[in-house]
């Protein structure tokens, strides 16, 4: 048996290894050391000092020695002393929101030097979790980033999506005061970074008829970057949800540096992975009306299957509205990713009850389903609790898309310190 000081287990260390064994998911992993997800998942956690035993069958399973996924001076975080950044990536990050895609960051290894989010209890989340962390708590119009022009590699950030004024006219950087993507622009304008992410909710690109869209893309490539975008669904990026998100990514002119998107899996994500012994914690519950009328709906079922009174009962108006409105009264299977998760658990147009029991999913639940450790807490109540997690960015599909954002980066600086 390996040998292990009582040392902490850096994660993008055991990601590295895991490739190299061609092990896709913590689930795989997790499965190849006869453990719980949730058991390996408090084994890579920052505040856990691990077992012996544990930590070196982590080493055996990798076919690794302690020294290649140990952190046992700590991984850097911030630039060297001298002020060069010694070979980091590093990030600005808007609209943190909870903390998905900061963690999907910090998880790929890139460094964010600044988080800036506006509502208050996502601040004391993301404080509570990473007391580090530099959350700036503001309203992002009072927010001035030229301290960190030509010092930042990539902003990062999901704007809300929001019409434009247009008035007949193609419009340009000044044209889009007043919204949020103007504040997202007004950053990348100012600190001037090599690359930029921008993700948003799939409605974006067919919004307002897709004048929307084009008129974001018109704007960053005005600043001087070419842009490439995708939509991608987290199921098939190792989150047991379909959720789609549109990503943009943009890459400065003068940088020849090349990006490419993460690649999908074969097959999705399940409930069952997702949720495979996820700890128990509080969540709302069904009014008894509502109970009533979900104990009759199978797994992967939803109002259809009712019987016909109970439905029309149920449904109202909705009933003869037509559509297809599958996600009314839905039971989720064990064996297909969860549809995607709103800001209330238990709304009736999106309603997500548990493949099992009765209920809406748990706050716990909640946070497997958007690929948040068990170890990140929320803070305020129950409600602010499912709302940050609904509105959150799944925290592995973005670790997949930051990867790929760190691989670019660390190519291009490669890159530049060849001598000519």
């Amino acid at each position: 048996m390996t040998e292990v000081p009582p040392m902490r287990i850096s994660k993008i260390k055991v990601r590295e290894a895991m490739a190299e064994k061609n092990i896709k998911t913590f689930t795989e992993l997790a499965s190849a050391m006869d453990i719980s997800k949730n058991q390996l998942s408090v084994m890579l956690s920052e505040t856990y000092n691990p077992l012996k035993s544990k930590a070196a069958d982590l080493c055996d399973t990798l076919g690794v020695t302690p020294d290649e996924i140990m952190d046992f001076g700590g991984e850097a975080k911030n630039c060297a002393e001298d002020g060069s950044d010694g070979g980091l990536v590093t990030a600005i990050e808007l609209f943190a929101g909870a903390g998905g895609l900061a963690l999907g960051l910090e998880e790929a290894g890139i460094h964010t030097v600044e988080y800036v989010e506006v509502d208050k209890t996502c601040c004391e989340t993301l404080t509570a979790n990473r007391p580090n962390w530099n959350v700036v708590c503001d309203d992002i119009h009072n927010v001035d980033f030229t301290p960190y022009h030509g010092k930042v590699n990539i902003v990062t950030g999901g704007f809300p999506c929001q019409a434009f004024s247009y008035a007949g006219k193609k419009l340009g950087f000044d044209d889009t005061r007043g919204t949020l993507f103007h504040e997202f622009a007004r950053c990348v304008r100012e600190v001037q970074p090599e690359m930029f992410l921008a993700e948003n909710v799939r409605g974006l690109v067919s919004h307002d008829k897709g004048r929307t869209l084009s008129t974001i893309i018109d704007v960053l490539e005005s600043l001087g970057y070419h842009t490439d975008m995708q939509v991608l669904n987290a199921a098939y990026f190792g989150v047991g949800q379909k959720r789609e998100r549109l990503v943009i990514v943009g890459i400065r002119n003068d940088c020849d540096i090349s990006f490419r998107f993460p690649e999908p899996e074969e097959r999705m994500t399940t409930l069952r992975e997702a949720l495979a012994g996820c700890p128990d914690s509080p969540g709302e519950e069904y009014s008894e009306k509502k109970r009533r009328v979900l104990e009759q709906v199978p797994p992967g079922g939803c109002w259809v299957d009712l019987p016909d009174e109970v439905a029309r009962e149920y449904m109202g108006k909705s009933y003869y509205s037509g559509g297809g409105r599958r996600g009314m009264a839905r039971r989720i299977s064990w064996d297909e990713p969860c549809l995607t998760l709103t800001c209330s658990p238990s709304q009736k147009q999106t309603e997500r009850c548990h493949p099992d029991e009765t209920r809406p999913f748990t706050i716990r639940e909640y946070a497997r389903i958007q690929s948040f450790p068990d170890s990140w807490r929320f803070c305020g109540g129950i409600g602010d609790q499912y709302k940050q997690i609904g509105n959150a960015v799944p925290v592995e599909l973005a670790r997949r898309i930051a990867v790929e954002l760190k691989n670019s980066m660390l190519a291009y600086k490669a890159q530049k310190a060849q001598p000519n």
